[in-house]
């Protein structure tokens, strides 16, 4: 008897087999990719062994490196585009993290780009012949956007014959090529975008490159793993929850949740769209901080705030960057002109072995360093998963389910999403944007209330605290997001930070039964010493709204002083 596939997944199975196709037989993995038990780590020494000397050195290069090159006319857009190209395309047979791929059309970009050169003798902007890689939420031209719904293929976010298809992008993209970037490929995302960890129908589970037994996070978990196995030098994700951040940490990389306004959203697609009580912001992911300034000043200088109604008129801000230097560089003779603060954790999930081993390099680097080190005590973070989770489920779930309904195809979890809640009167609305506002108030008071703890006059520079209690997750085993969501809630400017690796000598699971709730318990139960080693291991370093100059400067310094650590 023959049994027919449901047309979901016949048609899943089509969209993946054509992401396949569009990778040159050239470029195809030979071999069978050795299992996790035999190769845990792609991204030292697998992934290089197919790609030649000049591809080496170009995309073992970062994007700042890149530039320099790219600016002056030692490389070409075309010759850097095909190097990034070919590792993107190997990385995508290694972990799954392409919706979609536009090599083509990126090259042939990139030669308009070497001929403008050729004829005015400068670069068309900042981020000239730069391969950039986007998170599948942002329209690009003759490029289809899926978010990974089967029910979103062949349509204009879920719509048919919409005269956008195809023809559309977003404002994101149109200040981008503006900027003389590269765009190639867009990366793989958890269907609803509310999720830890990144699996949709179509392309599967997206795997950890630096751990093949681990998730490479989520929502933009594609766009992590790429920037990792360095397929891609720097790209954009999203945030709601952590979605950014994630990643990042999963992933040993760099990453900025700004406040939101600052980069423009307008008219990439998103889940629970009009949803305004905690908005999904933009923000890069890279291996450096100064890649992240790149690509965050370079999008700035488009003045995004005349295209996006949303988007703040704040350009970078070179004087507030000074005073941050001028800070660093006075703390070389008088350490105690900066203070920070510790959090621990959050009162509600304990921390994996590897993860706070983490915080506490932090700690011991800015001991080290002479810095004011206070404990960070602020208003309960349960009122902000509160707050958090009642602003996702707003609608009850109705957006989500009316996507999935698109195909009839299967949820996939986990997802933070439930469906059939019933939806948010006007005034419950009302009433959870009094109560953000009161909570976010509160923390200001206490963020203020510091300054009498710091000795410099003024509350702390910035706050460390985890980006979530383990490291990079076994799959479908993510803890809430708690750790992210809170600063969703705040809206502050965010930066995670790579610190160290799981090691299984050194990080022995907890063996106490002090545990603060039953999530506690479960996720404490959830680490496995054998299978988190070599797993990354990040921090978050947290400002005010609107700090992301003196976040990014500090992160670039303590980041650097955590390597001296190691």
């Amino acid at each position: 008897m023959t049994i027919t596939k449901p047309h979901w997944k016949a048609a899943a199975e089509a969209k993946r087999q054509s992401i396949l196709d569009l990778i040159p037989g050239k470029w195809r993995v030979k071999e069978p990719v050795p299992p996790p038990s035999e190769l845990r780590d792609v991204t030292a020494g697998y992934i290089q062994q197919s790609l030649n000397a000049r591809e080496l050195e170009i995309t073992e290069t970062d994007a700042v490196g890149i530039i320099e090159h790219t600016t002056s006319g030692q490389w070409t857009a075309v010759e850097v585009t095909e190097a990034f190209c070919h590792r993107a395309a190997l990385a995508h047979q290694l972990v799954n993290c392409l919706h979609e791929i536009f090599f083509d059309a990126a090259v042939e970009d990139a030669k308009k780009l070497d001929a403008y050169f050729s004829e005015h003798k400068k670069p068309v902007g900042p981020l000239h012949g730069l391969p950039v890689s986007l998170k599948d939420q942002f329209h690009v031209k003759g490029v289809e956007t899926t978010m990974g719904y089967v029910g979103w293929i062949g349509t204009f976010q879920g719509k048919k014959d919409d005269p956008r298809q195809g023809a559309f992008e977003s404002e994101l993209v149109r200040e981008l090529r503006a900027c003389g970037a590269v765009l190639y490929c867009k990366t793989s995302v958890p269907t609803t975008l509310m999720a830890g960890e990144t699996e949709n129908h179509i392309i599967e589970y997206t795997w950890n490159p630096k751990n093949r037994f681990l998730s490479c996070g989520g929502s933009s978990g594609g766009e992590g793993a790429l920037i990792a196995l360095k397929g891609s030098p720097a790209g954009f994700g999203t945030d709601i929850g952590g979605s950014v951040r994630i990643p990042a940490a999963f992933n040993g990389l760099y990453g900025l949740r700004p406040s939101s306004g600052r980069i423009p959203y307008e008219g990439a697609a998103n889940s629970m769209d009009g949803q305004n009580t905690i908005l999904s912001v933009i923000g890069p992911l890279a291996a450096t901080v100064p890649d992240l300034k790149l690509l965050f000043k370079a999008v700035l200088s488009q003045q995004p705030w005349y295209h996006d109604p949303l988007a703040v008129e704040l350009p970078w801000r070179d004087d507030l960057e000074q005073e941050t230097l001028a800070l660093i560089k006075e703390s070389a003779s008088k350490p105690e002109s900066l203070a920070f603060a510790i959090m621990r954790d959050d009162s509600t999930v304990r921390l994996h072995p590897p993860v706070a081993r983490g915080i506490e390099i932090i700690v011991q680097t800015l001991h080290r360093l002479g810095h004011k080190v206070i404990e960070w005590n602020p208003p309960p973070h349960t009122e902000a998963y509160d707050i958090a989770s009642r602003a996702y489920s707003m609608d009850g779930g109705a957006d989500v389910s009316e996507h999935f309904a698109l195909s009839g195809e299967e949820p996939v979890k986990p997802v933070m999403l439930e469906t059939g809640l019933p939806q948010k009167t006007a005034s419950e609305i009302a009433a959870l944007n009094i109560a953000k506002r009161e909570w976010q108030k509160k923390y200001m008071d206490y963020w203020n209330s510091t300054a009498k703890l710091t000795g410099t006059g003024r509350p702390v520079d910035g706050v460390f605290c985890p980006p979530a209690p383990h490291a990079a997750v076994i799959p479908h085993k993510s803890a809430p997001v708690g750790y992210t969501s809170f600063l969703n809630t705040l809206d502050y400017s965010t930066v995670v930070i790579p610190v160290t690796r799981a090691d299984k000598t050194v990080d022995v699971p907890y063996t106490g039964d002090n545990f603060y709730s039953e999530i506690d318990k479960k996720v404490q139960a959830e680490y496995d010493a054998e299978i988190y080693d070599g797993a990354p291991v990040s921090v978050q370093l947290f400002g005010r709204r609107f700090q992301e100059e003196k976040m990014l400067t500090l992160a670039e310094y303590i980041g650097a002083e955590v390597v001296k650590h190691r």
